[in-house]
């Protein structure tokens, strides 16, 4: 009887644009699920940290930038962050005998050397985020999603727009083809980058202003990759959660989903100043 094992492990990596890789540890290509799994990529895993009701499931996975679909460029512009990950337990014989082992997100991404290391998350590590309602004056929900149910394709509410010029690896533009939006109707909006190295990358606009014949657009963060001149994208409405904004802005104020009337909390500390004046 051979004691040689005839299991081995794949993975399969699916970025959020749909993008999806295979991988083995087999030094043959392998294939289920419509899914090429690949030897040559030099992927390789840590033991895998399972535990029992809610504990979070992790480790880590490492390789070599061997495969072509997996650029330093990429990795850097965080294309890679949050990726679904699945990974098996297989024989290389009969594929149809695998097993799952592990299925979850990417979560950073360092890359140095040549080699690149990220931190693998399991399903259980959403329970970590804070769950519930916010009572506060300002709405809690995201600009155009359930709760907010309001319509950002509507006329008006998005427009594209041509890079002019690039300051501070993209955090600053200057853009044209916006004409007929008043001086920040942008801010705290959506910008994504529709083609040029940036394509698919999207940041949060901090400052939208009119200098001369551009516009000027400030990002909270520059995108992973900068952006070229002549490269498009797409700006959306902003929305700073006011309630008068929502009611002028939007026409939405009956989704509005914060307590406009709710005392802020100096008035709960009002009573007690005047009281230690007397």
């Amino acid at each position: 009887m051979s004691a040689a094992t005839t299991i081995a492990r794949a993975w399969a990596v699916r970025r959020a644009d749909g993008l999806c890789l295979g991988f083995t540890d087999h030094d043959m290509a392998l294939e289920f699920e419509g899914i090429a799994f690949r030897p040559e990529a030099g992927l390789s895993a840590q033991a895998l940290v399972q535990g029992l009701g809610l504990a979070v499931d992790n480790t880590e996975v490492q390789g070599v930038l061997s495969s072509d679909a997996i650029t330093p460029g990429d990795l850097a512009a965080g294309r890679w962050d949050g990726a679904e990950v699945r990974l098996w337990e297989v024989d290389w014989r009969d594929v149809a005998q695998r097993r799952l082992l592990f299925r979850g997100a990417l979560g950073e991404v360092v890359f140095a050397g040549g080699a690149y290391r990220a931190e693998l998350r399991g399903l259980s590590e959403a329970l970590n985020r804070p769950q519930g309602r916010v009572f506060h004056a300002r709405c809690s929900a995201m600009l155009g999603d359930g709760q907010c149910r309001f319509d950002l394709s509507q006329a008006g509410y998005s427009a594209e727009a041509v890079v002019e010029l690039v300051e501070e690896g993209g955090a600053r533009l200057g853009l044209s083809g916006l004409d007929g939006h008043a001086a920040g109707w942008f801010e705290h909006g959506r910008a994504e980058f529709l083609d040029g190295p940036a394509a698919g990358l999207s940041g949060v606009v901090k400052i939208d202003r009119v200098t001369g014949e551009l516009r000027e657009v400030e990002l909270w963060a520059a995108p992973g990759a900068a952006p070229r001149l002549g490269d498009r994208l797409r700006l959306g409405a902003g929305c700073d959660k006011q309630a008068g904004t929502c009611r002028g802005k939007f026409l939405n104020f009956l989704n509005f989903r914060g307590f406009p009337e709710l005392p802020p909390e100096d008035w709960l500390l009002a009573p007690q100043v005047a009281r230690g004046r007397r």
